[in-house]
């Protein structure tokens, strides 16, 4: 026997999902489509201008060839027992990740200059959600970036490890690191509100947390204040866990992945919290 056919659809019924229309989903339901969005920009962006790839490239290649090779034949750092070229190859591999995450505030400051700012506020999408695509989108570039240094690490003899595991967390130690340094910049860029403050402000923390770190030196060879910096800086547990991923130096994985992903976290928060000062 054939199925009896489905009983047609009222005209009430169709009224009614014209007069009450579909709930929008819940923040966390947008989080993931904001953060692939904002991620997809900042590739497209890439794709149609190259230049800042070459151009950010040129610093970690002068610090692997100039510092890298002078202080491998000096010899004057205690390394375990690797050549320092290779020691200091993770290091610059977090540094150059920083340098583009810690002025991610300048432009998010555009945006506002621009208008886009208080269209995206406008929206449904959760202000969390917004920062935390901005975030990830920071460290996709990073990661880039992170490509590139690595690629010139091996050219330049440097032994990193090619296990596919190890590496995707490398990838995932650089944009938590990214993430965090560019909610940095962007609460900064809350609290100043001037592209030429922040820019100020960037260029004054930048090195002071990289030689606040354990990028060119160990903890043991510090005087104890800077130990007690290098502690708090998470920059160091970014570079202890690249280290211990690309050269299988001991490391304290679990506690640097961690820490990252908890600074990242509250520096979402921090950035979130204000970006509505940003739109006034």
């Amino acid at each position: 026997m054939s199925e009896a056919p489905a009983a047609p659809r009222t005209v009430s019924a169709d009224i009614g999902l014209l007069l009450k229309p579909p709930q929008p989903r819940a923040g966390w339901r947008l989080l993931p489509a904001r953060v692939v969005a904002m991620c997809a920009v900042e590739l497209q962006k890439l794709s149609h201008d190259r230049t800042e790839l070459y151009t950010r490239a040129v610093q970690p290649a002068l610090w692997l060839l100039i510092f890298g090779q002078t202080f491998t034949r000096i010899k004057a750092i205690p390394t375990g027992g690797i050549p320092y070229i290779d020691y200091l190859a993770p290091g610059i591999i977090a540094q150059s990740a920083m340098f583009i995450a810690i002025f991610y505030g300048i432009q998010i400051i555009w945006e506002r200059d621009a208008g886009i700012l208080n269209k995206l506020l406008v929206t449904p999408t959760p202000r969390s959600a917004l920062t935390t695509g901005k975030a990830f989108a920071a460290g996709v570039k990073s990661l880039i970036q992170a490509v590139v240094v690595v690629i010139i690490a091996a050219l330049l003899g440097v032994s990193l490890t090619w296990n596919p595991l190890k590496l995707l967390g490398v990838g995932v130690i650089v944009i938590l690191g990214s993430a965090f340094f560019s909610c940095l910049s962007m609460t900064i860029a809350g609290i100043v509100l001037s592209r030429d403050r922040l820019m100020g402000i960037g260029q004054a923390i930048t090195m002071p947390l990289f030689f606040g770190s354990n990028a060119l030196y160990p903890l043991s060879v510090m005087p104890g204040w800077l130990q007690a910096v290098s502690k708090v800086n998470p920059l160091s547990y970014e570079v202890d866990a690249l280290r211990g991923l690309l050269l299988g130096t001991p490391a304290h994985l679990a506690l640097d992945f961690g820490v990252l992903a908890v600074a990242a976290a509250l520096g979402i928060t921090a950035a979130s919290s204000l970006l509505g000062r940003l739109a006034r």
